[in-house]
């Protein structure tokens, strides 16, 4: 492999870049020659895939899916292109800026697309008020699990490094601890998120609307790949 390699955490995002084909065992060939990870949720999971990419001879990484909003500007749907990841620790990844514009010109036709940084940490931030600090500290506008890890791979390959996210919840939205709890492990558990509804069924209409919530990123995403990935050089 000499082309993109681009890292997703959930199925539903990866199934957004439409030209996918020949899914086996959680990977995709795109018709434009880049292969496509589903690697589960968090930095351990997409740091081994965006590992198995590099050592299969891809030449780029990339982040795709969806993140958390910061900054209260940002609504469902919005795409962030960010110059850089934050880490849990401080470190800092920036990606691609050939690449960045690339992508940005390619997204020309769309609403404003926020460049500014994601934090990028192995646990989610559920609460408004923890948010709006984060957003505060760090100044970033968005938060993710698995771009710092993707980074960090990139860094230490010398790899050209891009993300590409779409907000589902917002600056303002609580995240039902049903949902927090069911997306631990890597994988997005069923089991734990019926068995936190049944602890605490008033979350079920905040679930309700974060799954609008998600169609709106997943059809941004959509969006985003239809217009044309583009390419490191």
């Amino acid at each position: 492999m000499t082309g993109i390699g681009i890292v997703a955490a959930l199925d539903a995002e990866a199934r957004a870049l439409r030209d996918a084909h020949r899914w086996r065992d959680g990977q995709a060939r795109l018709d434009g020659g880049a292969t496509v990870i589903v690697s589960g949720i968090g930095p351990v999971a997409a740091g081994r895939a965006a590992r198995a990419l590099a050592e299969a001879g891809a030449g780029a990484l990339h982040s795709w899916g969806v993140a958390g909003g910061l900054d209260p500007r940002l609504r469902p749907g919005a795409i962030v292109l960010p110059a850089e990841i934050l880490g849990p620790a401080g470190e800092r990844y920036p990606t691609s800026a050939r690449w960045r514009e690339r992508e940005r010109r390619a997204l020309a036709a769309r609403d404003p697309v926020h460049e500014g940084a994601i934090l990028s940490q192995g646990t989610a931030i559920a609460d408004p008020r923890a948010k709006s600090a984060a957003h505060r500290a760090s100044g970033a506008v968005a938060i993710d699990m698995e771009s710092a890890a993707i980074g960090a791979v990139a860094a230490s390959r010398g790899l050209p490094f891009l993300v590409v996210r779409a907000i589902v919840d917002t600056a303002s939205d609580a995240l039902p601890a049903a949902v927090v709890a069911a997306s631990r492990n890597g994988r997005p558990d069923v089991r734990r998120l019926l068995a936190g509804l049944v602890r605490s069924p008033g979350d079920l209409p905040a679930l309700l609307g974060l799954a609008g919530r998600f169609r709106a990123a997943r059809r941004a995403l959509a969006a985003v790949a239809s217009a044309g990935l583009a390419t490191p050089s």
